[in-house]
């Protein structure tokens, strides 16, 4: 079956009007520069996003800690940041499986990539962690390199999730429903 040529210009151009009106695709490519504030302490956000939610757990790296969980949507810029200055103390991957980033559950359960922070106050960790759309994890680092705050040291693709680890003494200066903007928004300050 054919299409009558009549038909041809009217869908060519609707299909053209309705592609125009969706976001570029490649939007998580977006690579903006950033500021880091200066403030002795300061635990900048490793990523840009929406809190999603604030925990106290033990973590493996960190010992006892407060989780800060930032969703990432397509939308966002997907860029991770370095949260402090310090040495990277370790970097551990782990394949798992794809779920919905925004589920408590991810950060366990999900494929993820944590690198362990050793600044000058405390040490910090990272969690990248795969959703249901991001399924490509991309880390620059390695255990012994240097990093300062807010310098990018990998990305996820899509909609995904970074988890934020630091000591309970921490004051966290974010909570569930903040926008935040990796390497320039504060979450806290190590104390």
């Amino acid at each position: 079956m054919s299409w009558p040529r009549v038909l041809w210009p009217g869908w060519a151009g609707g299909r053209r009007r309705a592609w125009s009106r969706c976001p570029p695709w490649p939007s998580w490519v977006r690579d903006p520069e950033r500021q880091p504030p200066d403030l002795p302490g300061a635990v900048l956000a490793p990523a840009d996003g929406k809190v999603m939610e604030v925990a106290l757990v033990d973590d493996a790296w960190v010992g006892p800690a407060a989780r800060v969980s930032i969703f990432l949507s397509p939308l966002d810029v997907h860029i991770n940041r370095a949260p402090v200055a310090g040495l990277v103390a370790g970097v551990e991957y782990v394949a798992g499986k794809f779920r919905a980033a925004y589920k408590s559950e991810a950060s366990e359960v999900n494929e993820r990539c944590t690198v362990a922070l050793e600044g000058d106050a405390a040490r910090v960790a990272v969690r990248q962690i795969a959703g249901v759309l991001a399924r490509r994890i991309v880390c620059r680092v390695r255990a012994g390199d240097k990093l300062e705050a807010g310098e990018r040291y990998g990305m996820i693709r899509f909609g995904s999730r970074t988890d934020l680890f630091v000591p309970r003494a921490t004051e966290i200066r974010v909570r569930a429903g903040d926008r935040v903007r990796g390497g320039e928004s504060i979450m806290g300050v190590l104390r």
